[in-house]
This record gives structure tokens, sequence and C-alpha cells, in this order.
């Protein structure tokens, strides 16, 4: 990704998505390694770095705009390398246009409302770069694997039936759908490291006293639950991949690859916008020139 993308980002981003309407499969059709062939490691990071330059001359310019806004998820299994590439990606971007929100378990407040309404408080305003690590998507995915959880959520028994998660994607597709028509572009994205390249990165945290913090006991738990999360995936990437809001199965056993490729789809979304800084009117040009006038005649 330089100034001019060429075929290869495309090529990169065609193979990534989730065709709306089409039945995938995460073994058959996704490789976890996948690298474009033909980029190294060392050429992908000049790429990230002059992506990132380009990420925030536009991130400037949706600021100035003011119409748009960019929400942007990220779902993944543990050590997949979500917080790395929000921190790679977005590291050139002004911190006051752009917002990051965690979600973990959900609060006593936050169990008392709808499934959405944490998010949904959580959107970014016009002009500004939001990002989920985590999001809503936990309701169809994590639940799926743990319905326990589904028995302790405070709605109606008569909501706790099997159709359950058909509602829920219904109701994610019309909550993106309300959001793009109101301005807010939606990019999700799904880290895919394979069982293999976990396993590496747990016993790395595992070995490495600077990485023990970041190891967690249910997170080595999880991966006992491998084959129905991604059964689980498969049913919402299925689902919920719409023209309005498709997803993005990204590589990610290779950081570096699975970086550039996400800088990749959001250099080319905001592109797509054709973004530009607010035209000025005659009258506010005269005043412009006047100031000029003023500030060059002080001594």
């Amino acid at each position: 990704m330089a100034n001019k993308p060429g075929k290869d980002l495309d090529k990169v981003i065609d193979w990534m998505i989730v065709p709306p309407g089409k039945k995938i499969s995460l073994k058959k059709d996704y490789d976890p390694g996948w690298t474009l062939g033909k980029l190294d490691k060392k050429a992908a990071a000049e790429i990230l770095q002059n992506g990132v330059q380009l990420l925030a001359e536009y991130q400037d310019k949706l600021y100035a705009q003011d119409n748009w806004a960019l929400l942007v998820i990220f779902q993944a299994m543990d050590a997949a390398g979500k917080d790395g590439v929000i921190k790679h990606v977005m590291s050139g971007l002004n911190p006051q246009g752009c917002q990051v929100y965690s979600f973990k378990a959900p609060s006593p407040e936050e169990l008392d409302h709808d499934y959405l309404w944490r998010c949904f408080k959580a959107l970014p305003e016009r002009g500004r770069i939001g990002i989920f690590n985590r999001s809503y998507y936990e309701e169809v995915l994590v639940t799926k694997v743990h319905p326990e959880i589904i028995e302790k959520q405070k709605i109606p028994r008569r909501f706790k039936d099997k159709k359950i998660y058909e509602r829920r994607y219904e109701e994610i597709n019309y909550f993106e759908k309300y959001l793009t028509q109101n301005g807010i572009v939606v990019l999700k994205f799904f880290l895919n490291v394979s069982r293999e390249e976990q396993k590496k990165r747990f016993l790395d945290r595992v070995q490495r006293p600077e990485k023990n913090w970041k190891f967690s006991a249910a997170d080595a738990k999880e991966r006992g639950h491998w084959g129905e999360y991604m059964a689980a995936y498969e049913d919402c990437f299925n689902a919920t991949s719409t023209k309005w809001a498709p997803w993005y199965i990204v590589p990610a056993d290779n950081k570096w690859f699975t970086r550039v490729a996400v800088a990749g789809v959001i250099y080319q979304t905001m592109r797509s916008l054709k973004l530009a800084y607010p035209g000025v009117t005659k009258e506010q040009k005269a005043q412009l020139l006047e100031v000029r006038k003023v500030l060059e005649a002080e001594k």
C-alpha cells in the first residue's frame, strides 16, 4: 500500500472478504498463514509505514468534514493479535479523533439493558474513528459456546428459545444497516489465527516474564472449545456478512501481514468516501485576507 495501492491490495481485500449470501468454511476457504505469496516482513513494514501516514491524512479530512464516522470492529480468538493491530495500524492517528473500547463481560448495569446498549452508547461521533476490541458479536459467539450465559441474562423466558440466534443475527444486520444509513461506516475484522499458532503464542506468554501478565488460565481453557468457536464464527459470518457491512477474515498467523492487511482495508474504505476539507465562502475568504493583513502588520 503505497501512494498508489495497485492490484495487490485489491487482491488481498477480495480474498479476505466474506461474500454476502455465500456460505463459507473457515478451514477450506481461509488460510491463517496466507501472505499473498510475494510479500515479506520487511516490505510489509515499509508499506505499513506509508499506509499509516495516508490514514492520518484521511483522518484529518474525516474530522474536518464532520459527516462520516468509522466503526472498526475486531473479533478473534485469544492471542490472535487484536491489541497489536490496534497499536500499529492506528499509531499515527490523532488521539482526539480516535477512541478505543474493549468490551469484557457485561456489568450488572449493562445486564439490565438490551445487549446492544453498551455498544450503542460507545459509537463514534461524526468525524471520528471508533474501535471496538470485541463487540456485540460476543452475544452470538461466546454465548453459543457457553449457553449458560444466556440462562443468566435478564431476558424473558419466552425469548430464550432455539431461535434466539436467528433473531440476533437479524437484529445485528438491521442495526448495522441503520448505522451505515446514518453515515457510520462499519468495518468488521476477524483475525484468523490457527490453533497451532495460538499454542505458540500462549507458550511464549508463559515462558517470557515480561509477557506473563498477558496469559490467563481461562484463555487456555477456551482452547478446549476450539471447534465449537469455529462453528459459531462460521454461522455468524454466513448470517451477518452483508453488502453494507461485510466481514473481512484476516490471516493472523503472521502479525506483520495481519497489520498491513487491516490497514489496507481501512485505507481503501476511507479513500472511497472521497473525504475533503470543507470549502470556504467568498465572505470567509475576505475575512481571512483581512486577518492576514492585520497579522502581517503587527510589529
